[in-house]
């Protein structure tokens, strides 16, 4: 969903967890990425995953590493 404040990449329904730890952002904030391209890693209780982002521009990273457990339907970044 496309917002006048961007396009958010939101923490996915993976199974029935909760929540999510963000382990590592694969680019800094500011930095321009591609539709589809991985982005951050985060961690289930079973398995590491890699989010992509869901459009191109510039990513603004909203939760850090170091806030570490996350809901799932979190906005961890906005791509404008």
């Amino acid at each position: 969903m496309v917002t006048s404040e961007g396009v958010p990449l939101i923490v996915p329904q993976m199974g029935v967890v909760e929540d999510v730890v963000i382990l590592q952002w694969l680019v800094p904030s500011g930095a321009e990425v591609e539709e589809g391209q991985r982005v951050v890693v985060v961690e289930t209780e079973k398995a590491e995953t890699e989010l992509e982002s869901p459009a191109s521009g510039q990513i603004e990273i909203l939760i850090d590493v170091s806030d570490r457990e996350v809901p799932v339907g979190s906005t961890l970044a906005r791509i404008v």
